[in-house]
């Protein structure tokens, strides 16, 4: 499957709101807990530095997204922070690869200095695979820190990057 990946329109909403959808759903990634629909959907995608979806080229239907904004305010404000979903009918397909590679770019060009995960959930072992390979630093473990679906605790493990400055920064 081919995708592309592009900036949130009004085309994709729908696609990338479902996506999310599923991820909150499942209750295995996002911390969040309340579904995105309409309106809500449209202002929460709004409110980020940046909203890429994955496309996919042949059939037009949403295949992942993801979210990118300042993982603090101030001092800190240079440290980024994403989410990134993919559709649940099509993981194992690398679109996850193909969003976080993306959103390093989309960081670095917003000027972002590093890339920080907050909550990649110890389970989630396609997440943490993926972040060896492209290099992030593995901060620790926090035991219990995430609240799975069934009710019981997983251990989150924050990660890091350091991005690629544009020219002429250091």
């Amino acid at each position: 499957m081919s995708i592309r990946i592009e900036e949130l329109g009004a085309g994709t909403l729908p696609g990338a709101a479902r996506v999310w959808n599923q991820v909150v759903e499942d209750g295995e990634a996002f911390p969040q807990l309340d579904y995105l629909e309409g309106e809500k959907a449209a202002a929460f995608f709004a409110e980020q530095s940046f909203t890429g979806v994955a496309v996919d080229e042949e059939s037009g239907a949403v295949a992942g997204l993801y979210i990118l904004h300042p993982n603090n305010v101030g001092r800190c404000g240079h440290i980024a922070n994403a989410s990134y979903a993919v559709d649940r009918d099509r993981k194992g397909l690398r679109i996850g690869e193909q969003l976080v590679r993306h959103s390093l770019e989309k960081a670095a060009e917003l000027g972002f200095r590093v890339m920080q995960f907050n909550a990649v959930v110890a389970s989630n072992a396609r997440a943490l695979a993926l972040y060896r390979k492209l290099g992030f630093t593995q901060l620790g473990v926090i035991p219990k820190g995430f609240l799975m679906k069934d009710g019981h605790y997983e251990d989150i493990i924050p990660h890091y990057i350091a991005l690629t400055c544009p020219a002429g920064e250091e």
